[in-house]
Formats: C-alpha cells, sequence, structure tokens
C-alpha cells in the first residue's frame, strides 16, 4: 500500500479507433507537456504504441507521491483532455495503479504481462539492500559511530533509498528486466 510519499505509476491501456493513431499520438505528446507543466511531482510517461492493430497502447504516467498522482486524475485539465480526444478512443481505458515494490521494475520492450515475478523482485531487492547496507554501515561507522541507534538507521535508511530511487534500481532494472518478467511475452 502506498502511503503518499512513495513514487507512483499508472499503467494506462487504450484502444484507438483504426486510422486514429496519428491523431491519438499527437494528442499525447500535448497531454504530457501540459501535465508536466501543470502538475507537481511528475516523473514522466514511456509511450508504448500497440505490436498488433486492433491491441491497446499502453502509457505509464509517473509521479512522485500518490497526492499528485491524484491532483492529477482529479483535475479539470485531465478531464478537458479526455473530453477533447473521445471521439479517438474506441473503447474505456484499463487504468492499473502501481504503487509497490513494481515501480522500481521496467518490463521488457513488449511486455504482455502487467505484474513481475514478486518472488524475483523479493530475491533481487533483498540482494540489492543487504549489499548497500553493508558497504553504507562499513562507510559511515567511522563517522557516526557515536550517535544515538534511531539517527545512525535513519541516515542509513535515508540514503539508501534515496540511492535505490534514483541511482541504483534505475540502471539496474534494464540489465535484469528478463529475469524480473520470467514468463513474459515480448511483442
Amino acid at each position: 500500500m502506498n502511503d503518499g510519499i512513495a513514487p507512483v505509476a499508472v499503467v494506462v491501456r487504450r484502444r484507438v479507433h483504426p486510422g486514429a493513431e496519428a491523431d491519438y499520438e499527437a494528442w499525447l505528446r500535448r497531454l504530457t507537456d501540459g501535465v508536466a507543466a501543470l502538475f507537481p511531482g511528475y516523473l514522466g510517461t514511456e509511450f508504448h504504441r500497440p505490436s498488433a492493430t486492433g491491441e491497446p497502447y499502453r502509457s505509464v504516467f509517473r509521479f512522485d507521491t500518490l497526492a499528485h498522482l491524484e491532483a492529477f486524475e482529479r483535475s479539470e485539465y485531465r478531464a478537458a483532455m479526455l473530453a477533447e480526444a473521445a471521439p479517438l478512443f474506441a473503447a474505456d481505458a484499463a487504468w492499473e495503479r502501481m504503487t509497490g515494490l513494481e515501480v522500481w521494475f521496467d518490463p521488457p520492450a513488449g511486455t504482455r504481462v502487467a505484474q513481475p515475478s514478486p518472488h524475483r523482485m523479493a530475491l533481487v531487492l533483498t540482494g540489492v539492500v543487504f549489499t548497500l547496507v553493508l558497504i553504507l554501515n562499513l562507510a559511515l561507522s567511522p563517522v557516526i559511530s557515536g550517535w544515538p541507534l534511531a539517527l545512525r538507521l535513519l541516515l542509513t535508511v535515508a540514503i539508501q533509498v534515496g540511492l535505490m530511487t534514483y541511482v541504483i534500481m534505475p540502471r539496474l532494472t534494464p540489465l535484469i528486466a528478463r529475469f524480473i518478467y520470467p514468463t513474459s511475452r515480448s511483442a
């Protein structure tokens, strides 16, 4: 469960009327340009074109917190943009929020399976967290050895989470995507 202070992503799958693909892609660009300009906490969007005619487009919208995502979802801007593009849509969109550990894992290009293997995610995260905590403890011990336990732990955890979120996982996940999504089929 996301407490509102961790990254969150929404995967949107939407079918578009045949022949409206170029208009839809132009609309997506306008939508995301507006989101970037108007909404704090927006981290970006990934677009994935359909692998075959009639298949849905897949877009992944990322925000730094659940509160920022919900502000976008409730906005007049979003409502107006959806109304503008309604004639392009062949069906209602399927929205899936990802607020857990899966936010750190990007699937391989063309993945059709939505969820990564939780057992493999846990294995990777255990290895990464163990290694990172060990290194941080060895590196920080000489500096913070006299600090109270709670402060030492807070500093270690804050550095670890920052490194995992912004440095390690974004670089590691493309390298291990096939391991995390072992049964997915690519288009």
